[in-house]
């Protein structure tokens, strides 16, 4: 897959490194979930310009610095001493080298030092203090998981904080280029297939090349290739989140599973769980760990009870609503059987989806102060997909969303709309609109 979009990431780290070069050394920070895509940003960003790229594995740190040894004397054509075994040396020698060049030195997987040595932070805190402002060092760090690289950089108490410059969190492709993407693969491409994308990918980077690269572009034939033996989509989900969560994962995916089943109350969580006490892990799912988020109607204050909780990434979504629940048909590699679920399924899961393709679409346009949606707290009577207070004052529009238009009753709609003026903004002229698949 060719590289898209990241236009205005692009320019920022160009700019980031000509003052690097120009003036004095810059530190910046690129997080995002993992197949996001920084790796690929990064070298683009930099390519064609002396590079030091390290990339921290799972290794002993005197194994590590073995392998940079040869990386930074090929990519800056200087000497080095072999004995440098440990990263602090290597940093130090890096940073005075850039007191005589100007380079760009990339170290990807950065939070792994938390596994290997984590004096590396107050290490490299102090080299990085000394040598700043007399080098000329674009310095990048990257990394996947995202609530040890927040811990790093963002808590008063670790040694790294308030050391870097910029911070970039990397999302996933905006709409627009999934379009793009879409018509390239297949010009005759229908809305239905976009949105089995969206539904599936969420817009990642590596997900979407897999999928493009690997099976026609039509909802069947993506389902029957993500749902296959040897598939690289069965385990990703638990791959990617017993790395954020570690080995005490269990209540963790539990939440997620109930979640992603519609199961998205926390008195409905708990009972689901056994009544598990689960207050503190939804906490650090949403503030740690970036994977869930909190649902309030809209023009309800913060403290309000009626809360529900929704998977902030569509992948996940899908991942533990078939191949996490399913498991056990996985195991016996019945995955036809999976398939003809997952494709009965379909209209009703990928509904839902439409309206976060919806919400996503009208963020992405820049009109609105806020985008939510709107429910009365008993019996769910009065609901309404989408709400967007606009930048003009007192103006808001009210969203049905359909997959298909015919299915939309304007008279039923008009009386929600005008439960919410009542309720919520009597003082708001409201547009009313129905958006459907034709409409993305």
């Amino acid at each position: 897959m060719k590289f898209y979009n990241r236009t205005k990431e692009i320019a920022e780290l160009q700019r980031i490194k000509e003052l690097s070069f120009t003036e004095y050394s810059r530190m910046t920070v690129i997080t995002g979930r993992r197949r996001i895509g920084k790796t690929s940003l990064i070298m683009k960003s930099v390519e064609n310009e002396p590079t030091v790229y390290l990339f921290v594995g799972r290794k002993t740190e005197a194994a590590l610095c073995y392998e940079y040894i040869p990386l930074i004397i090929n990519s800056l054509n200087v000497f080095m001493p072999s004995e440098m075994l440990s990263f602090r040396n290597i940093f130090q020698y890096l940073m005075e080298i850039g007191t005589q060049k100007s380079f760009n030195l990339v170290i990807d997987e950065f939070q792994e030092f938390s596994n290997i040595n984590e004096t590396v932070y107050s290490d490299m805190q102090n080299i990085w203090d000394q040598y700043r402002r007399r080098t000329r060092v674009n310095l990048i760090l990257s990394g996947s998981i995202y609530s040890l690289m927040h811990k790093i950089f963002q808590n008063s108490k670790e040694p790294l904080f308030g050391r870097a410059d910029n911070i970039i969190k990397l999302s996933p492709f905006d709409t627009d280029t999934l379009k793009i993407i879409a018509g390239d693969y297949n010009a005759d491409f229908q809305n239905d297939d976009l949105l089995a994308l969206y539904c599936f990918t969420g817009g990642i980077p590596k997900y979407l090349e897999i999928i493009c690269d690997g099976c026609e572009f039509k909802v069947e034939r993506m389902i029957e290739f993500m749902v296959r033996e040897n598939s690289p989509f069965t385990d990703e989900g638990k791959n990617l989140l017993i790395e954020e969560f570690g080995k005490n994962y269990g209540t963790y995916f539990s939440i997620l599973s109930a979640v992603s089943g519609g199961i998205n109350t926390q008195p409905d969580i708990m009972a689901a769980l056994g009544d598990k006490s689960i207050g503190g892990q939804i906490k650090r799912l949403i503030e740690d760990y970036n994977v869930l988020k909190r649902l309030r109607p809209i023009g309800s204050k913060d403290g309000t009870q009626r809360v529900r909780y929704e998977i902030t990434d569509n992948f996940l979504q899908f991942w533990f609503n078939y191949f996490d629940r399913y498991r056990a048909m996985i195991e016996i590699k019945n995955f036809v059987g999976l398939q003809n679920i997952i494709k009965s399924d379909y209209t009703t899961f990928s509904g839902k989806i439409l309206e976060r393709y919806f919400r996503t679409k009208l963020a992405e346009s820049g009109l609105y102060r806020e985008i939510g949606s709107w429910w009365e707290i008993k019996g769910n009577l009065n609901e309404i997909d989408i709400v967007a207070l606009s930048l003009e004052k007192n103006k808001a529009l009210a969203i049905e969303v359909k997959r298909q238009k015919d299915r939309y009753r304007p008279t039923i709609f008009a009386e929600k709309v005008e439960r919410l003026k009542q309720i919520v903004l009597p003082n708001y002229e409201i547009e009313t609109y129905c958006l459907s698949m034709e409409d993305m």
